[in-house]
């Protein structure tokens, strides 16, 4: 079967703003993208159904017979258990939602035309922004089973760094750990390949650090975190997640946050990930227009691609930041700024897109990357589409 990972119109927009840039199974979650998750489960590469104007970075491959999942599923064994006794016409369902048909349609059939399963067991769906992080650190359990399931793990062999529940602990070849203390007593902790912790690092489990990231001096990381491939990490961190490619190297509180790729935390910026009255956190929600109640008392910031903010920046409670926005300054900015907004509390112009691929380019080069033509369309477009929210340009 050949699997093309789709999205669903409603849940993109509510994935906003990390979708703006990708499809929904290209969010991190736990320590894998969901489209990894679904290749190491099926063992079969996927390709994606998403928005035109990411269809040249995120192309789809169609055959004559097509594995169609819904891309905000996370799999596990039972569900792929049901996928794996599909015929041709048939699909899975989950409270009217579809996870997942078989078909040899170029799209999603509007009708079925074989048998529909109710799906009977749990599913985990990213379909909120903030479900990323609320179900990383169980996501962070699976894919570290999925992941180190009859390997066995790198020896920690610093004799100064302290494990507690070592059987928990899984280290790829070529992290190092100097001088730190890992507790893996309330969930698993993963080094991955080429990862390095440095000295007087304090960390509990559940944690993911990715492949080529750096968890730096004296940093105290609390659980359900993951920090994505060729990203840093300093100062205090709980229950966020950085897709990659991301810096958060200095002193300074991240909780219950998204960080997508590409994306720079200045010195000493913190984030509120709770409000002084205690009431549900209400956050931006491009598809309603408007301010969403979360249900939550805890959320913090999410911040979309190529965003980026300056030293001693402080953000409320449930602040949404687009893609390509430069926020610095003295003062609490706005809960919602939108992409391509250049300034802070004191007020906000547009960043120019030429300068703002400038700085995209350097970034990238500094990973020997190349801002590719695909990638400056994707941006040109949200450069235009964002432009009914950055009111200045109205007055």
């Amino acid at each position: 079967m050949n699997v093309i990972l789709f999205d669903n119109p409603t849940i993109r927009q509510d994935l906003l703003p990390f979708t703006f840039t990708r499809p929904v199974a290209d969010i991190r979650v736990g320590i894998l993208t969901i489209s990894e998750k679904w290749e190491k489960y099926l063992q079969l590469k996927p390709s994606f159904s998403t928005e035109s104007y990411l269809a040249k970075k995120f192309p789809i491959h169609h055959t004559s017979d097509n594995l169609w999942i819904n891309g905000a599923v996370c799999p596990n064994a039972a569900l792929v258990s049901t996928i794996q006794i599909l015929k041709p016409g048939d699909a899975i369902s989950k409270d009217n939602m579809i996870l997942v048909v078989r078909t040899p349609d170029d799209e999603v059939p509007e009708i079925i035309t074989g048998t529909i399963t109710e799906f009977a067991h749990p599913v985990t769906l990213i379909d909120q922004v903030w479900k990323i992080y609320q179900n990383n650190g169980a996501q962070i359990r699976a894919d570290f089973e999925l992941i180190t399931r009859g390997r066995k793990s790198a020896p920690v062999t610093d004799v100064h760094t302290r494990l507690y529940a070592p059987e928990n602990i899984f280290v790829e070849e070529g992290a190092k750990v100097r001088a730190a203390l890992l507790n893996a007593e309330t969930g698993p902790i993963y080094l991955g390949k080429n990862s390095l912790v440095q000295e007087g690092a304090l960390i509990r489990g559940p944690f993911a650090l990715c492949d080529n990231s750096h968890v730096n001096m004296g940093a105290k990381v609390r659980g359900d975190t993951t920090v994505g491939p060729f990203s840093k990490i300093g100062g205090e961190v709980s229950n966020s997640v950085l897709f990659g490619y991301s810096n958060k190297s200095h002193d300074g509180f991240l909780g219950n946050s998204v960080i997508g790729e590409w994306c720079n935390i200045g010195a000493d910026t913190n984030t509120s990930n709770l409000k002084n009255n205690y009431e549900n956190i209400k956050l931006w929600n491009y598809a309603k227009g408007g301010f969403k109640d979360t249900g939550l008392m805890f959320c913090g910031l999410m911040f979309g691609d190529h965003s980026k903010c300056g030293i001693n920046t402080m953000f409320n409670s449930g602040t949404v930041v687009g893609v390509s926005a430069s926020v610095f300054g003295d003062g609490y900015p706005r809960n919602f700024i939108p992409s391509f907004s250049w300034g802070g509390a004191a007020g906000f112009t547009t960043y120019q897109f030429n300068k703002a691929m400038e700085t995209a380019s350097k970034a990238m080069e500094r990973r020997s990357l190349l801002l590719t033509e695909a990638d400056k369309e994707i941006m040109m477009h949200l450069f235009n589409e964002s432009a009914q929210y950055r009111v200045w340009e109205k007055k």
